[in-house]
């Protein structure tokens, strides 16, 4: 079952690497950061715009990159529609975690079913090398999002 379940996983990062569903640069946006990974070429610019509430109403990205950084951002931009500016940080610390262990967090109810969708990128951590590909997008959503401790780059 467990291979299974890894190549699940890895059809949908190779199916969100070729055919991203929010790999545009938006029209209007209010939030906008570049991530690179000088490592292994990874680069990203990421745009937020927000409704009036300060929710993140659509994500877009440009990159060029591996096919988990690609397909992270891609589930990146999907994943945050929606949430505020501190459920976002809160899922991008844990994807972050979750690249790094392998291991979910608990969040709380809607969080917890959009890190679900997330579970792929957990993968990564078995390639330490491949962490940094998986978490740039997280980290650019962070910069974004205006965390001063945050970069950009991964």
């Amino acid at each position: 079952m467990f291979d299974d379940l890894r190549d699940l996983y890895q059809e949908i990062i190779i199916e969100h690497a070729r055919h991203p569903r929010h790999a545009r640069r938006l029209a209007a946006f209010d939030a906008e950061a570049k991530g690179d990974n000088p490592l292994c070429g990874d680069r990203l610019t990421l745009w937020l715009a927000r409704t009036p509430e300060g929710r993140i109403a659509e994500a877009g990205f440009e990159a060029k990159g591996c096919a988990i950084s690609l397909a992270s951002a891609d589930l990146m931009a999907e994943a945050v529609r929606g949430l505020s500016a501190e459920e976002a940080a809160t899922l991008a610390e844990a994807v972050q975690h979750l690249a790094r262990t392998g291991e979910a967090k608990a969040l709380p109810p809607p969080l917890a079913e959009r890190l679900e969708s997330l579970m792929p990128l957990g993968g990564v951590h078995e390639f330490p090398s491949r962490v940094k590909c998986a978490t740039l997008a997280w980290h650019a959503l962070k910069a974004a999002l205006g965390k001063k401790d945050e970069e950009a780059v991964s």
